[in-house]
């Protein structure tokens, strides 16, 4: 029997910013819907039928709370059956277009698509439209681990007050507890974006304070451990996760790469680290390191898997079905000189790609053990969506990884909660501030052109914290009122907007967000300072109210006075099931 190298974490972050009832193509519902279909149901359906032949998947699975309460919300499974059964009418449409004219092999790849989208109803009717019921068994049987996140996947290090990264983390477990009637033991932190505890001077005004380290608040809330870009421990240079995909970073990029960078430190990423930035004897979180080797390998469109000529071009759709035909060809190449899709030839290419991804894995970690003599671990964190959405070969790319893996005596899949059991980590580190966006800082979410939105965040949580002090004990109307206008704020600190601002994707959308999301909470705002001070607020803005408890209504379970005050709840729930 091979002697054992380490083990391979795989890390799936899923989340999509709060769209029901916020439009619904381009920008909206659709998103969730596309989404669902393309990744998360494939990707449920894999883990599911691994299980089933007794290969457990052992995928660590992050999912927003924000994700989850649009997916647990009572009117998505009628919203995504509607969009299914559109997409295949349009099916029916193409077919009938490109027989018509004679293009048999564009036909099959109808069928192709009329099949994939069948198929999909099938399994989601198959669950009772219930996803995140179905995350919940695949965890209570031990298959996958789920990590929590931020509440509405606030840009933490950059929120102006501790109360409200207090509010995001806390609310981010009450949620998971919810949906998944456990105690989380990780959270991702939106952006793997960290700040460390010191004196900190807001940008753009004139506020500033000894700030918690972010690591305390996931400490206080029990949390075990989070994950971080490789230049957060090592230094050097940095690699951006989302250049490729939007033209509009390249601005940002040409402005912050000549930014001198830290010396490159000699630490490795393949070991759980722990950090207390407190200087106090608080209890450390562990922190897991994303590996450059293997996400280069699969994250970049330009020199990894996805951009290999016989996989689906994402970017080029059929009018007016908006299904997608060609294949990549050469990723520098015109939409124009995009070939047509051969299937087959994405098949034998996904058996070559897990292959050559297994050989990648064993010789990192078989390098690793050479110079340290330990077994390790690599972190392979991505967003979900890469898997089916942007790669829609990803998720049987990963079937085939995981299968290779399980049938390999020197690799082993783990989840990151269960290595720390088996590993605890006991080397402790100091980490600068940053993120896993482009830079290494915070340039996407805070440039020229979104300071207006930061300086909206900022009054708002100013607001928010006084009158939530000012509302304790004020009875329920007022209580009422504080609560939708806890939801306005904790969806404008979304860190989407910015992110959709910043690259271009969906400007307009991002902008009208926040501004949308900013009046509601003014107007609440002035509706609760009227109660407050003995008046009644007009039969009007009592139907606001009701108007937009109907449209933002995530999180009923929301507790508005954490916005309040700081406090330190003690680490007493471990792991512990509710």
């Amino acid at each position: 029997m091979a002697e054992r190298l380490g083990y391979f974490a795989l890390v799936l972050h899923t989340h999509i910013p709060y769209v029901l009832a916020h439009g619904r193509w381009p920008h909206g519902m659709d998103w969730l819907s596309e989404a669902t279909v393309e990744s998360y149901i494939p990707l449920l359906d894999t883990f599911r039928k691994l299980a089933e032949r007794g290969i457990p998947p052992k995928v660590t699975f992050s999912i927003t709370p924000i994700t989850c309460e649009q997916l647990a919300d009572p009117s998505f499974p009628d919203e995504l059956k509607s969009y299914l059964q559109h997409k295949i009418s349009l099916c029916h449409e193409a077919e009938k277009e490109w027989r018509k004219q004679g293009e048999e092999e564009m036909a099959k790849l109808v069928k192709m698509w009329e099949d994939f989208f069948g198929r999909t109803l099938e399994k989601f009717e198959e669950l009772r439209g219930d996803l995140i019921g179905e995350l919940r068994n695949l965890q209570e049987a031990g298959q996958i681990e789920i990590m929590t996140s931020a509440a509405t996947h606030g840009y933490l290090p950059l929120l102006l007050l501790d109360e409200s990264v207090q509010t995001q983390v806390r609310l981010g477990v009450s949620a998971h507890r919810h949906h998944f009637h456990r105690q989380p033991r990780g959270m991702w932190l939106p952006e793997c974006a960290y700040r460390s505890r010191y004196e900190w001077k807001a940008p753009l005004i004139d506020y500033k304070y000894l700030r918690k380290g972010v690591e305390e608040f996931l400490s206080e809330e029990g949390l075990q451990y989070f994950i971080i870009d490789t230049h957060l421990l090592k230094g050097g240079k940095v690699t951006g996760v989302y250049l490729e995909r939007f033209e509009a970073l390249k601005a940002l990029w040409e402005r912050v790469e000549k930014v001198e960078r830290p010396e490159e430190i000699h630490r490795h990423p393949y070991r759980p680290y722990l950090v207390n930035s407190s200087g106090e004897p608080k209890r450390p979180v562990g922190v897991f390191v994303r590996d450059p080797e293997t996400g280069l390998q699969v994250w970049s469109g330009q020199v990894g898997y996805p951009g290999d000529g016989y996989y689906l071009e994402f970017h080029k759709k059929h009018f007016p079905s908006g299904l997608r035909f060609w294949r990549v060809t050469d990723p520098k190449a015109d939409l124009g000189a995009k070939e047509v899709y051969i299937p087959e030839k994405a098949e034998e290419r996904i058996e070559e790609h897990s292959l050559h991804f297994l050989t990648l894995l064993k010789k990192v970690l078989g390098n690793f053990k050479r110079e340290t003599g330990e077994k390790g671990i690599i972190v392979a964190p991505y967003d979900t969506e890469l898997f089916g959405h942007w790669w829609f070969e990803g998720p049987k790319f990963l079937r085939r990884v995981i299968e290779r893996i399980a049938e390999d005596e020197e690799i082993e899949m783990i989840t990151c909660g269960d290595y720390l059991e088996r590993y605890p980590a006991d080397m402790m580190v100091s980490l600068p501030e940053g993120s896993w966006g482009e830079g290494g800082f915070h340039w996407i979410w805070l440039n020229e052109w979104t300071e207006w939105t930061w300086r909206y965040v900022y009054q708002a949580e100013m607001e928010m914290k006084e009158l939530a002090r000012r509302a304790m004990g004020k009875g329920e109307r007022v209580r009422r009122v504080l609560n939708q206008m806890a939801r306005e704020l904790l969806l404008l600190q979304a860190s989407d907007w910015q992110f959709l601002i910043s690259t271009w994707a969906a400007r307009d959308y991002g902008e009208m967000r926040v501004a949308e999301h900013y009046n509601s909470f003014l107007r609440l705002s002035q509706m609760l300072k009227e109660l407050l001070a003995g008046e009644e607020p007009e039969p009007p803005a009592w139907q606001y109210l009701t108007y937009c408890e109907q449209r933002d209504r995530p999180f009923p379970y929301i507790d508005p006075f954490s916005f309040a005050e700081l406090s330190f709840p003690p680490s007493t729930r471990g792991g512990d099931k509710l």
